[in-house]
C-alpha cells in the first residue's frame, strides 16, 4: 500500500477501527489492493491516522477472521487471495461504507449532486 488510502472522520458515528476495516475490505474486495500486497504494520497505520495501535490491531483481526488478509510473523499482514465463490454482499456494510463516503465527500465540500455524479461515474467504470 503506497499511499494512504484510508482517512478516518472523526465526526463519524462510525467506530475508527471499522472505518478501516470498511475502508480496506473495499479496496481488497474492488481489487485495488491485490493478493500478496503487504498492508502497513498496525503502529504505521496507528501512527499515520493519529490513532491507537490497539484501534488498528482490531481492524486487521476482523480483516482476518473475513479472510480477507493475513499476517504472518516476519512476513507482515498481506492481501489473501479472494475467495472463488462470488462475496455475497453485506447490507449493513454497504450502508457503512456509503455513510463514510458520502461523510467524506462533503467534508471536501462536495454536494448531494456532484456526489451522485462521481458515484454513477465510477459505477459506469466498474460495468
Amino acid at each position: 500500500m503506497s499511499e494512504p488510502a484510508v482517512h478516518i472522520d472523526t465526526a463519524s458515528q462510525v467506530a475508527p477501527y471499522e472505518q478501516i476495516r470498511a475502508q480496506l475490505a473495499a479496496l481488497i474486495l474492488t481489487g485495488l489492493l491485490t493478493e500478496g500486497e503487504r498492508l502497513p504494520t498496525v503502529r504505521q497505520l496507528a501512527a499515520d491516522l493519529g490513532l491507537a495501535p490497539g484501534t488498528v490491531a482490531r481492524a486487521y483481526r476482523e480483516l482476518e477472521a473475513a479472510e480477507l488478509v493475513r499476517t504472518r510473523r516476519g512476513a507482515g499482514t498481506r492481501v489473501a487471495a479472494l475467495p472463488v465463490e462470488p462475496v455475497r454482499h453485506d447490507p449493513d456494510q454497504l450502508t457503512t461504507l456509503t455513510r463514510d463516503y458520502t461523510a467524506a465527500a462533503r467534508a471536501s465540500g462536495a454536494g448531494t449532486e456532484a456526489i451522485l455524479a462521481a458515484v454513477q461515474e465510477a459505477l459506469g467504470r466498474q460495468g
